[in-house]
């Protein structure tokens, strides 16, 4: 996995190189100091991760992954914890506070590489217009252009298609993996949408037929990039 590193302390990046220099599978490709240097890198470069600091100068760690189109797989690596819920909102992978051990360290590039492989395992699939769910013993088709949307309710999910609602033992998470990225986006923390299923936006609410779907604050602009805006 290429990886690189932003922070603007010194010797939090020295720390964070030693520690991926002890990943096999982790390739450090740049250490930047502020996040505009690392936005033009992810923008040219194929990056896979991206340790990523919060309280920088001129341009923040949320910042920066709020203005990405294409984001990479992200690991938030800072000294507060006041941002952990905006920053799970959009969908990273970890979230850990300096200092933090080895241990802890190890477990989160643990989780980005799962995450790495199945997102490398839905390419190697896409070509597949179709999934299977497993409900009550019975393993059902689901056209994926057909899915409306899908909603979590805590460890289960609810897939809507074509008014049909299917409840799968599942996380968001998962299911959201297992779904083209460029034709869905996960809206706010407890929904995940079909672009093209899209009727209507008002205010901080996405219409699906006569069905409000809620948009997350920290959502919205990057929908709004998503959507074919003129």
């Amino acid at each position: 996995m290429n990886c690189i590193i932003v922070d603007d302390n010194k010797i939090a990046r020295k720390a964070l190189k030693l520690l991926v220099e002890e990943i096999s599978f982790l390739s450090l490709k740049h250490e930047c100091d502020n996040a505009i240097s690392a936005f033009n890198i992810l923008k040219e470069e194929d990056i896979d991760l991206v340790f990523l600091d919060i309280e920088m100068p001129e341009m923040t760690g949320l910042e920066l992954m709020k203005n990405l189109d294409k984001r990479p797989i992200v690991i938030f690596c800072t000294a507060k914890e006041k941002y952990a819920v905006e920053a799970f909102e959009l969908n990273v992978a970890d979230y850990i506070v300096k200092p933090y051990t080895k241990a802890r360290f190890l477990a989160s590039v643990a989780r980005a590489k799962e995450i790495y492989d199945s997102k490398q395992q839905q390419v190697e699939t896409s070509e597949k217009d179709y999934i299977f769910i497993r409900s009550n013993s019975v393993l059902t088709k689901i056209v994926i252009a057909e899915i409306d949307y899908v909603q979590a309710l805590g460890d289960y999910i609810n897939i809507y298609s074509n008014d049909k609602r299917h409840t799968v033992h599942m996380t968001l998470k998962g299911m959201e993996d297992k779904l083209p990225a460029e034709k869905f986006y996960r809206v706010h923390r407890s929904y995940l949408i079909n672009l093209d299923k899209i009727d209507s936006i008002e205010k901080e609410t996405a219409y699906i037929g006569k069905h409000p779907i809620p948009i997350g604050e920290q959502n919205k602009q990057t929908l709004l990039k998503r959507l074919n805006l003129i």
